[in-house]
């Protein structure tokens, strides 16, 4: 493996663990979704900007009012994409909301066939056929952890929504191509952080020492250094990499409720999670129904 390699496969081996833990951050700030949301993009707008500009990264002759618009729409569905995430948190527990969050790659291939003109093609349908009936398992699961049926279903539907803000912001960032990522990322957490504040300013401010420092923690690690290791590693990774790797996440975020929350998935629920995880492998990474004799054919004939 060669240093580039091995660099972008640290990078993003640690931004996945630090995405991972954002759950724990969340619950134990205490604090209303919409003013975790307001300090993360505050402070994530800081570190941002000091990181990009520390390591040159931002390249201002890109922010132009096509870019700063899009960026801004972006930022938009994103902030709704973290409410919608941490409001799930409470209700369904953090893996199952993690769990139902991954299924944003079909939310996306749905976008992008809308209005993208995308081929939808049958590798695609059995993945998204795949994921929907680990929907369906983890959804007539029985919540443990002395979570209410109706904020269960309520959590999920909440995780479903975030993963369809994320593919819409995954969406209009496909429109920006050729622009820098962490002007993308900084345009989206300010525009965050001015959608966010009437409401975040209206509330109490946090109170001690520790509900500051889990606040400032989600926003300078979760946020802005979460950012430039990802994006760092996207530009030196191959794609099959980046989305092999991601699956840290959803594996971490299991991890962290378990030992954090004492929080175990019933059998059902593993068996969906499992489903919606290699469905979205199969998605990200490409796999397809032609067999391999097919494929070295194609091959021969190019």
């Amino acid at each position: 493996m060669d240093r580039d390699l091995r660099r972008g496969s640290v990078e993003m081996t640690a931004a996945m663990l630090i995405s991972g833990t954002i759950g724990w951050f969340v619950l134990m700030s205490g604090q209303p979704v919409a003013g975790v949301v307001f300090w993360r993009c505050v402070f994530g707008a800081a570190t941002l900007a000091v990181l990009a500009a520390f390591f040159g990264l931002i390249d201002l002759k890109h922010l132009r009012m096509k870019v700063i618009l899009l960026s801004a729409l972006g930022g938009v569905a994103i902030v709704l994409n973290w409410l919608l995430l941490f409001a799930a948190y409470p209700r369904a527990s953090i893996s199952i909301a993690t769990m139902v969050y991954n299924t944003q790659p079909f939310m996306l291939l749905g976008l992008g066939a809308i209005f993208l003109g995308e081929k939808i093609t049958a590798s695609k349908l059995l993945w998204l056929s795949l994921s929907f009936a680990g929907m369906v398992a983890i959804v007539s699961a029985e919540p443990a952890g002395g979570y209410e049926p109706v904020d269960y279903l309520t959590g999920i539907a909440l995780s479903l929504g975030a993963a369809f803000f994320y593919a819409i912001a995954a969406l209009v960032t496909k429109l920006l191509k050729g622009t820098p990522p962490h002007l993308i990322a900084l345009v989206q957490v300010i525009t965050g952080a001015a959608m966010l504040a009437p409401f975040a300013l209206a509330a109490p401010l946090p109170q001690g020492t520790l509900q500051w420092t889990l606040l400032l923690t989600v926003g300078v690690v979760h946020t802005g250094i979460m950012y430039i290791l990802l994006y760092g590693a996207i530009q030196k990774l191959p794609t099959h990499m980046t989305g092999a790797l991601s699956f840290i996440y959803p594996i971490a975020a299991i991890l962290v409720d378990r030992i954090a929350f004492g929080h175990a998935l019933q059998p059902a629920q593993i068996a969906g999670s499992i489903a919606i995880l290699v469905a979205a492998a199969g998605t990200n990474l490409g796999w397809t129904l032609r067999p391999p004799s097919a494929k070295r054919g194609l091959k021969r004939q190019a």
